[in-house]
């Protein structure tokens, strides 16, 4: 809101509800072209002589179909000053990241009631826009999976990029891009959305009350003070992706060299010393303020770590390796799994996720085993976050035509790691294999042409080897843009920032419907058959 206010925007509303008129301010309206917006945005200008505002600066942000632009037309056209598509039907959640942010194409996409065809098509939509902003026309490629989501949003994709570049202002065809775009649907890799992640940003968004970026956190013993996590916070930027332990050192050394740089400061006694103290003062508190808060953070993260996540972690990451500690193979999936159904210190969700891992392991399992395990847990009620895992094509119940899922990993064995941290997400490795061209053409499918720099020849790489400067070169690098149907994790979005800075050659950018924490997937897995929720649209009133 501060930025809105810094522009000169001095009130934000909703279009969809009534709100006072402003007949002396013009007001622009950045809205969806669905036909309530549309109706919100008619509403105010629906008589000349009762105008809610000046006139009307209109942003849709996506294509606007005929029929609503011809109501517009017919209604208001007088009162609006601007009518634009400006193609941003996406959210840049962080540099590297982006969403959709329509978390409820979870239940569009997943439940067995519901027709899949129109919620793929506004996704397929909303990734051409992000592309478009990107002027990037990339090939197109999907994961060949059980459920056939990624291939029908791909090719849809592809169809909408044709459309969508068709002509260029010239009026010539705009041809492909030097980047890539794989779709994936969820069901490629359903551990890496339970596991107890330790790295920062996952393990807060996992084990604290963090809502929309935003955290609550105790200033003193009467006050509380709101924070919020995003890219205009360097110290999260820094420190977001690293392991807790890193994070635990690193915070009170960036303290203590603040109060060490003040000290040497105050100690000088001259005027034009203490003119200058003054001006850093504001500095000096905002970074102890910002390091308060992730210490504040950090060591609440520990809190739950020691009560309870810590035996939680060794038994999740032997159970998702298959192996200990040391390197030793596991013999009994069982043995790991009983500890934690039986630990009265955990809770349903704890031990919902410490199952499904279980299950995920043993690629299913019987029906009367699995009866035991939701007995052993007293996990009745909830039973239908374990079960309905069988709409995202991930079996549960074992049988003879159930298709093996482990897909091949890359050898990691040499990399130093945590021993409770020893688990990678699997996108990283379709990453790592897209750039090294190893990606299996019969798993991963193409929908049109393959750009140069991923055809194997490696002519494309070897040009952008040896820049230095990834900044600035940055909009020119070939592009690998990965989008996860039916959400992401924190863990997978620190990949694709760990890969762009191993090969400087290529940019990864990760995306999806939505972002995921364990708590919140198990809630959507149970509620499939509930109604979606709409999205809202704004309208911004500007002097």
């Amino acid at each position: 809101m501060s930025d809105l206010l810094a522009e000169g925007i001095s009130v934000v509303e909703d279009v969809h509800k009534i709100h006072e008129p402003v007949p002396h301010l013009k007001a622009i309206y950045f809205i969806t072209p669905t036909e309530q917006s549309v109706d919100g945005l008619i509403r105010d200008f629906k008589n000349k002589s009762s105008y809610k505002y000046k006139a009307a600066y209109v942003y849709f942000s996506d294509f606007c179909p005929d029929i609503l632009f011809n109501k517009i037309k017919s209604s208001c056209a007088k009162a609006i000053k601007r009518c634009k598509e400006i193609n941003i039907s996406f959210i840049p959640q962080e540099s590297q990241v982006f969403t959709l942010h329509i978390p409820d194409v979870f239940h569009g996409c997943y439940c067995p009631d519901v027709e899949i065809e129109t919620v793929l098509n506004l996704v397929a939509q909303q990734i051409v826009t992000l592309c478009g902003t990107l002027d990037e026309n990339p090939g197109v490629r999907y994961k060949k999976q059980i459920l056939d989501n990624a291939n029908v949003l791909a090719n849809l994709v592809e169809e909408k990029l044709v459309q969508y570049y068709k002509t260029d202002e010239e009026g010539k065809v705009k041809g492909k891009t030097q980047s890539q775009l794989l779709i994936v649907d969820r069901g490629f890799d359903p551990v890496s959305t339970v596991l107890h992640e330790l790295t920062f940003q996952a393990m807060a968004y996992d084990l604290l009350p963090i809502e929309k970026d935003i955290y609550w956190y105790q200033t003193d013993e009467s006050n509380k003070k709101e924070a919020y996590l995003d890219e205009h916070d360097e110290l999260w930027v820094k420190i977001r992706h690293r392991h807790i332990a890193y994070v635990l050192e690193e915070i009170p050394r960036l303290v203590q060299e603040i109060s060490s740089s003040k000290k040497a400061t105050e100690a000088k006694l001259s005027l034009s010393s203490l003119c200058q103290l003054m001006k850093k003062m504001p500095h000096f508190r905002k970074q102890l303020s910002t390091q308060t808060l992730h210490m504040n953070i950090a060591e609440n993260c520990m809190n739950k770590f020691n009560s309870h996540v810590e035996k939680l972690c060794k038994s999740e990451q032997d159970l998702a390796l298959g192996t200990d500690a040391e390197g030793q193979k596991v013999k009994d999936f069982m043995r790991v799994l009983l500890p934690v159904l039986l630990n009265k210190k955990f809770d349903g969700y704890d031990k919902i996720r410490a199952i499904l891992l279980y299950i995920f392991s043993m690629n299913g399992t019987t029906q009367e085993n699995l009866e035991k395990l939701i007995q052993h847990a007293q996990i009745v009620t909830d039973s239908d976050m374990i079960e309905n895992w069988k709409y995202l094509g991930v079996p549960i119940i074992s049988s003879p035509a159930s298709q093996p899922r482990k897909p091949a990993r890359r050898d990691r064995s040499q990399e130093v790691t945590y021993q409770l941290s020893r688990w990678t997400p699997v996108v990283k490795d379709i990453m790592e294999d897209a750039i090294e061209n190893k990606l299996d053409p019969k798993e991963w499918i193409y929908c049109s042409e393959c750009p140069a720099a991923w055809n194997g020849s490696g002519a494309v790489s070897a040009r952008h080897k040896y820049k230095t400067n990834m900044t600035d070169d940055r909009k020119n690098e070939p592009k690998l843009i990965i989008f996860i149907l039916g959400g992401m994790t924190y863990s997978e979005m620190r990949c694709a920032y760990e890969v762009t800075e191993a090969n400087k050659s290529f940019e990864v950018i990760i995306g999806s419907t939505h972002i995921l924490t364990p708590e919140r997937l198990l809630d959507d897995m149970k509620a499939l058959s509930k109604p979606k929720v709409t999205q809202d649209s704004f309208s911004l009133i500007i002097e």
